[in-house]
Order: C-alpha cells, then structure tokens, then sequence
C-alpha cells in the first residue's frame, strides 16, 4: 500500500550528500567536476582551483593547467537541495540583495525575479488565498508569452568585445555586443561559428586575459573572476582551438 512505501527520512541522515565538502555548508550553485562527478558551491571550488588542479574529495587531477574548464553547474543537484532545505533559497536570495546593494550595484534580473515569484507565493499562502484554476491557468499563459516575448533583455547586461587572436581567423564585422549575463561561453562560440561560416563551434577557444574560458561558465561567472573593477566592455578573445597536453 501507498502508506508502507512512504518513509520519512531525517534532513541530517542525508546532509552528506548535500553538503559542500569544503565549506560544510548547503550547495549553493552546485557545480560538479566532470571528471569524478564531485559537487561542490561553485564560489568555494573556484577558489580552491586557483591553487590546486585535483578535486578536494577524491584528489583526482581535473586537469594540469585548466581545471576550471573542467567543472559545470548542476543544476539539477541544486533544485534537490532547494527543496529538502526549507527557507535555505530565500535566504540566499536575500543576501545575494545585500551583497549587490552594499556595493551599490544594480540586483541581477533573475535574482529580482526569483525573489518576487517567492514573496508572492509565500504571502497568498500566509493569507490563506487561493484562485480558481482557469485564473491561474490564464496567468501561467500570459507570464509565459511574456518571458517567451522578453528574449532576456530584463536580465542583467553585459557589453563585451570580440576580438581575434589568430592570423587563421578573420575579425567579425561588428565586434562589440550586448546580451545577457547568463549566456554563456559557449552560446559565444557558436555566435562567432555562425558569423564565420564554421562548420563546427567546437573548433574555437575563447580567451580572457589570455585563460581559456570553459564553455559552461556564464558572462556574469567571467566578469566577477576575471574582470573585476575593470571597465566595459569585456574584452575576450577568440582563436582555433588549442589541444591542450
């Protein structure tokens, strides 16, 4: 029977497995090493890597020379703890607002949104209210169309300049851009695979600071690891790509 199925388990008799092994904290933007499948919050495995190559459970080397190329966020692992942890993503989302406000910067459009999804939810259910399905049906619709219409321009931006390094390569026409600081380094590869009529985007290598960038990371992840109080735009380079020893 459905009711024999059901166990109740202990929050604390799974903490090891949602747990970063080097804050012993809740995973906070989970990132896994692809090479042993260890996850950790990505800001504390970031900064371990900027001394270390091996990965801090199992000391595999993730690579000689790159190991941040080498490590991609999970999403998945850190919808699980989200949910197993009650309060733990309103919490983050409400320091990642002090953090952003301290420094007088703007809050990232997703944060934004994040954070009013949760306000609205949570306060219709402290005052016990509830809408017939067909009105919540209607919004769904209507929210959805407009995030399909949005094309992520609420989201924060970053302007961004695409220069080539390679005698190989030719420069694009235009080579500053503006989008979203959740693109990523690979949503610029194909960009310029596109640009330059390459049959494949996997033939290129983006640089900054003259560090290749790993595909997974995003333009926010590259500007506040790379080009912190720097000015706009961010400069990045691109070349062929480089098989690595």
């Amino acid at each position: 029977t459905p009711k024999m199925l059901t166990r109740k388990i202990k929050l604390w008799d799974i903490n090891a497995h949602i747990t970063c092994r080097l804050c012993n904290g809740y995973l906070i933007d989970a990132t896994t090493v692809t090479e042993c499948l260890h996850t950790f919050c990505r800001s504390c495995l970031v900064k371990y890597l900027e001394e270390n190559n091996t990965c801090p459970t199992c000391r595999i080397v993730i690579h000689q020379s790159h190991p941040l190329q080498y490590i991609g966020h999970d999403r998945t692992m850190q919808d699980i703890v989200y949910k197993l942890v009650p309060g733990l993503q309103e919490a983050e989302m409400k320091k990642q607002r002090e953090f952003y406000h301290k420094l007088g910067m703007e809050v990232p459009g997703d944060i934004k949104g994040e954070t009013c999804s949760t306000k609205q939810h949570l306060d219709s259910h402290r005052n016990g209210e509830t809408k017939p399905d067909e009105n919540a049906n209607k919004e769904t619709s209507e929210e959805k169309q407009e995030e399909d219409n949005d094309y992520h321009r609420s989201d924060e931006q970053v302007s961004i300049c695409l220069e080539c390094n390679s005698s190989k390569l030719r420069g694009l026409k235009r080579k500053w851009i503006r989008c979203s600081a959740q693109a990523t380094v690979l949503h610029l590869k194909k960009f310029i695979a596109k640009k330059l009529n390459l049959s494949s985007f996997n033939e290129l290598d983006i640089l900054c600071n003259e560090e290749i960038l790993g595909k997974d990371h995003t333009l926010k992840f590259v500007v506040v690891t790379r080009w912190r109080f720097k000015k706009a735009p961010l400069l990045l380079h691109y070349r062929p790509k480089m098989d690595l020893l």
